[in-house]
């Protein structure tokens, strides 16, 4: 059994933007926490979450993601994802290109997630908390080539 923390920031949105993860197993710690100069924040909860499944050797693990972002929880456990994917329409989703890195990963796994309160007394979600916004408010900040691809395609449109 795997349980995963995850949590993303972004400094404006959008704006700077990092993701941080915590995952647990058997007396076991990781975190994992990585910056971007220009991103959303919808786009670092996503990635905390891909992030963590990327970080697993096995398959067909019981995984247990605990995330603030209704966004994420809710796509996923009420199916949405998964009707957005069987449409045509789905390549005017906005964050696709993570939408299908994560489905690709979410089929080798057994995946449950549960949604948190936000800046709570969960231990685990708050130091997540901390490691995203340690990771948007650092140097060397990785480009989001699918958000930054996303905004040159869409320039000039008015």
């Amino acid at each position: 059994m795997i349980t995963m923390y995850t949590d993303g920031s972004s400094r404006g949105n959008p704006g700077p933007g990092g993701f941080g993860v915590v995952l647990l197993a058997n007396g076991h710690r990781k975190e994992i926490a990585k910056g971007y100069r220009l991103t959303t924040n919808n786009r670092m909860e996503l990635l905390a979450v891909i992030a963590g499944l990327e970080a697993l050797k096995k398959q067909d693990l019981e995984i247990t993601i605990y995330s603030d972002s209704k966004y994420v929880v809710e796509s996923v456990e009420k199916g949405w994802v998964f009707n957005w994917n069987m449409k045509p329409d789905f390549a005017k989703k906005k964050n696709k290109d993570l939408w299908k890195r994560f489905l690709k990963l979410y089929e080798y796994q057994n995946i449950r997630f549960v949604w948190v309160k936000g800046h709570s007394t969960n231990v685990e979600n708050n130091r997540c908390d901390i490691l995203a916004t340690e990771a948007a408010d650092g140097f060397e900040l990785a480009i989001d080539e699918g958000y930054e691809k996303e905004i040159e395609k869409n320039k000039g449109i008015f």
